[in-house]
């Protein structure tokens, strides 16, 4: 995609379903974060609005957090696999390719690589989002691999430490001695350090994290997104909790949350070399870019509330000079 093919022509407008015009008009295609970020969430269209997840599902939360933080979601195109995720994640206004059985990140590596060839001069964001099962148990080869090969595209790992979509299984991200319906005297090993085996890999930027801190989750994407486009692959595992399997109250999974971010998922965050001082640097010009659209936006409203005054005045002085007739 690009924001020239998604938008359509004044003429063909009134041809469209209402929700695309909506989308185009008042989506976050092509604008800032400051215009239609994570810190306006429900002030503007956003991208995903509707999914069949369960009640009190954390992931489906990530998800909404994600879609909003995305630095040019018209240039972007996410992956998953079989797993709760993929079912809001397809519901997103931005493609979605389904990967079988894991696969997402050979596709992916496929995809960031074409990507390049044919758009040499745009920054094309390819992202896979895809459970614990399908990142580190069915697909961890393909995921090893891709980071192995320095594959410029980010990983999230949507981490709720269970099958959740077929049953109550244990997976590898499982913590040792859990008891869920499939695996009824317990789990037998550790939980796999996913961070570590990123970072061995080659990955550039790992992140660990439960993400109840809506602003840092944010920066958190924004940073993986950016630091694949130019050193390499970028990893993010993330805390999402299934709050079925685990039997947590619909009322109590943020503070579920919250205790997951003190343990277990206390805030990570690894750059290789060079990182850091890029991302800085694009933050530092976001930043500046906001104040000046702040401040040409005050000026804006400004100029009318002069402009409504003058109006006002001129009004008045008119009636005024009626009444003196």
């Amino acid at each position: 995609m690009s924001l020239k093919y998604i938008t359509p022509t004044e003429q063909f407008k009134r041809y469209l379903p209402k929700d695309y015009v909506e989308l185009v008009d008042y989506g976050p295609f092509g604008k800032t974060q400051s215009e239609a970020g994570v810190n306006n969430i429900g002030q503007f269209k956003e991208l995903v609005e509707e999914h069949p997840m369960c009640s009190g599902c954390w992931m489906a939360w990530y998800i909404r957090t994600f879609f909003a933080s995305l630095p040019n979601p018209e240039e972007t195109v996410t992956l998953g696999t079989a797993g709760c995720g993929r079912l809001a994640i397809s519901q997103a206004a931005v493609p979605f390719i389904y990967g079988n059985y894991g696969d997402q990140n050979a596709v992916a590596s496929g995809l960031s690589r074409a990507f390049r060839l044919r758009f040499p001069d745009k920054k094309k964001d390819v992202i896979t989002l895809a459970g614990d099962g399908g990142t580190m148990d069915i697909g961890f080869s393909m995921t090893m691999h891709s980071w192995i090969r320095q594959e410029r595209f980010t990983t999230i790992m949507l981490d709720n430490e269970v099958y959740g979509n077929t049953g109550g299984q244990e997976s590898g991200m499982t913590q040792l001695g859990a008891i869920l319906k499939m695996a009824p005297t317990g789990k037998k090993f550790e939980k796999m350090n996913a961070t570590e085996l990123a970072k061995a890999a080659g990955c550039v930027y790992v992140v660990k994290m439960s993400p109840v801190n809506i602003k840092k989750a944010a920066k958190v994407i924004r940073r993986a997104i950016y630091a694949a486009r130019e050193f390499g692959p970028t990893f993010i595992h993330v805390y999402t909790s299934c709050n079925i399997e685990y039997s947590i109250p619909t009322e109590d999974v943020f503070k579920d949350a919250k205790a997951k971010d003190k343990e277990g998922f206390a805030f990570e965050e690894y750059m290789a070399d060079g990182v850091q001082e890029y991302l800085e640097r694009i933050e530092a010009d976001e930043k500046e870019a906001a104040k000046v659209l702040k401040e040409a936006s005050k000026a804006k409203s400004d100029e009318m509330e002069s402009k409504k005054e003058a109006s006002k005045a001129k009004m008045i002085a008119e009636l005024a000079k009626k009444g003196k007739g």
